[in-house]
This record gives C-alpha cells, sequence and structure tokens, in this order.
C-alpha cells in the first residue's frame, strides 16, 4: 500500500511539473483557439467556443506555407548532411586519434570553435557568399548551417564512438571488411542514440535560427519560418490571436519530430546494449 502511495505521489508531482514547465505553451494553444472578442474578455485557459478562425486568418494573411516549405527543405537536407558528415569524421577522430595526434588536438579545436559568436562572423561571410555568387539563395544558408553546427556534432558523435568497443572494429577486419564496410555494417547499426542527437539538435538548430536567415534571404521566396514569422509579428502586432496561432503552427513540426527521433533513439540505445 506505502508503495503505491508512493509510485502515485511521484506521477502526480511529475505531471504536476510538466504542467508548470508547459504552461506557456498550453496557453499559447488556448489563446490561439479563441475569438478575438473572447481573448479580450475570458481570462481562463482554453476557450468555451473553441474556434479555427485564427489559423484560418494565418494562413489567409500571410504566406506561412512557403515559409514552412522552405524551413523544412532547410532543415531537412542541412540535417542529412551534417549526420552523415558527422559520423564519418567522429569515426576518424575516435578510431585514429591515438595513431595521428593532429586529430586529437583537432578534437579539442572543434570545442574552441563553439566559443566564437556568430555575429562576429556575419560581415566576413556575407562579402564571401556575396563574391561568390551564393548570397541571397538557400545554399548560402545551408552551407552556413552545416558549418556552425559541424563541429559539435563531430564531437559528440566521437564521444560516442569512443563509447563503441574497438572488438567490434576488430571482428569486421577478421571478417574480410574494408575500414568503410566496418563502419557501415557494425558501428552505424549501433550508432541510432548518437545519430538522433545529432540530428535533433542540429534539426532544431535550423529550424528556430533566424539570424543568418535573415541577413542571407532577402527574397520573399526564400525566407525561412522565423523570418516570417518576425515579419507577421510586425504586422500582426495587436492580434494576439493571430500571433498565438502562428506560434502554434511554428512549434508543431519540431514537436512531431522529437516525438518520432524518440523512439529511434531508444530503439538505437537498446541495440547498443545488446551488440556492444
Amino acid at each position: 500500500m506505502k508503495d503505491k502511495i508512493k509510485t502515485s505521489g511521484t506521477y502526480f508531482l511529475l505531471i504536476l511539473l510538466v504542467v508548470v514547465v508547459d504552461l506557456p505553451i498550453i496557453n499559447m494553444l488556448g489563446v490561439s483557439l479563441k475569438s478575438a472578442a473572447e481573448i479580450m474578455t475570458n481570462n481562463s485557459l482554453f476557450s468555451k467556443r473553441p474556434t479555427l478562425e485564427n489559423y484560418i486568418g494565418v494562413f489567409e494573411k500571410s504566406n506561412i506555407l512557403l515559409y514552412f516549405k522552405n524551413s523544412f527543405v532547410t532543415a531537412a537536407a542541412v540535417t542529412i548532411l551534417t549526420a552523415i558528415v558527422a559520423a564519418l569524421a567522429g569515426y576518424a577522430i575516435s578510431r585514429y586519434r591515438k595513431k595521428y595526434k593532429m586529430l586529437d588536438r583537432y578534437s579539442n579545436v572543434l570545442l574552441v570553435m563553439q566559443m566564437f559568436p556568430t555575429i562576429l562572423m556575419l560581415i566576413p561571410l556575407f562579402v564571401i557568399f556575396k563574391t561568390i555568387g551564393l548570397s541571397n539563395s538557400k545554399w548560402s544558408i545551408i552551407l552556413l548551417y552545416m558549418t556552425f553546427s559541424l563541429p559539435f556534432c563531430t564531437w559528440m558523435m566521437s564521444g560516442f564512438f569512443d563509447g563503441i568497443p574497438i572488438e567490434l572494429d576488430e571482428a569486421g577486419r577478421v571478417d574480410g571488411c574494408s575500414v568503410f564496410q566496418t563502419f557501415r555494417k557494425l558501428i552505424l547499426p549501433v550508432s541510432g542514440p548518437g545519430l538522433a542527437s545529432v540530428s535533433i539538435f542540429t534539426f532544431i538548430y535550423c529550424w528556430n535560427e533566424y539570424m543568418l536567415a535573415s541577413v542571407f534571404l532577402k527574397s520573399e521566396q526564400l525566407k525561412t519560418l522565423p523570418v516570417g514569422i518576425q515579419i507577421f509579428t510586425q504586422q500582426f502586432s495587436k492580434e494576439w490571436g493571430l500571433l498565438m496561432a502562428a506560434s502554434v503552427i511554428t512549434v508543431i513540426p519540431v514537436t512531431l519530430f522529437l516525438i518520432f527521433m524518440q523512439k529511434y533513439l531508444v530503439a538505437g540505445m537498446t541495440a547498443g546494449a545488446v551488440k556492444g
């Protein structure tokens, strides 16, 4: 009986903590479902008569679908490319840092690179990209997002591969696999948690990034969701229902991505425990 009471109390405290932490998001969702008149008169979290007029208004009064598509294409491309490069680079650093001391120093440089604020490199990068004709193009922010994501992602993957026994590589060599075949057939299948973590970090960074996108993307057809939402906020700064609806639309993809990747993260951890 005491165990049941203790367990129930623990779950109650956890649920209460989740509600408190997520209260701003809950309030944002509640306001987005209220009419303009009810927002001014109803102080409760949720509407007595929920309506989708704010969501309809967002789609009618802005190019949010275009911004959404641009953000998704950019984030997906950067996430895939970064995961591939970070996995290859992290594996090389993990397995060859003892043989090549330069790789060991390079892994430390990766962390130092994270200390430099992006804004310090903004003007030189803009001049470089304008000179080579890549300003105001999707490739500009794809390359920039990869550049700023790769150091941390490579360091993260390197640390993850350090936890995979070297005997797994040696077993692959005994079976006649090349270095790349060993990496692809033996190491990658147990690298789910590392790849999932890198993907989550990169996708969220790309989805939320505003400064680089606002500087390098000037065309309306190329603007991403954070830039589009900022423009929408300036136009409808006093219409709280529309602002909250736009915010909910922005949050949904990231939430779904986290839920989707969490499954693979848990599966990868289980696979690593069995095969490691």
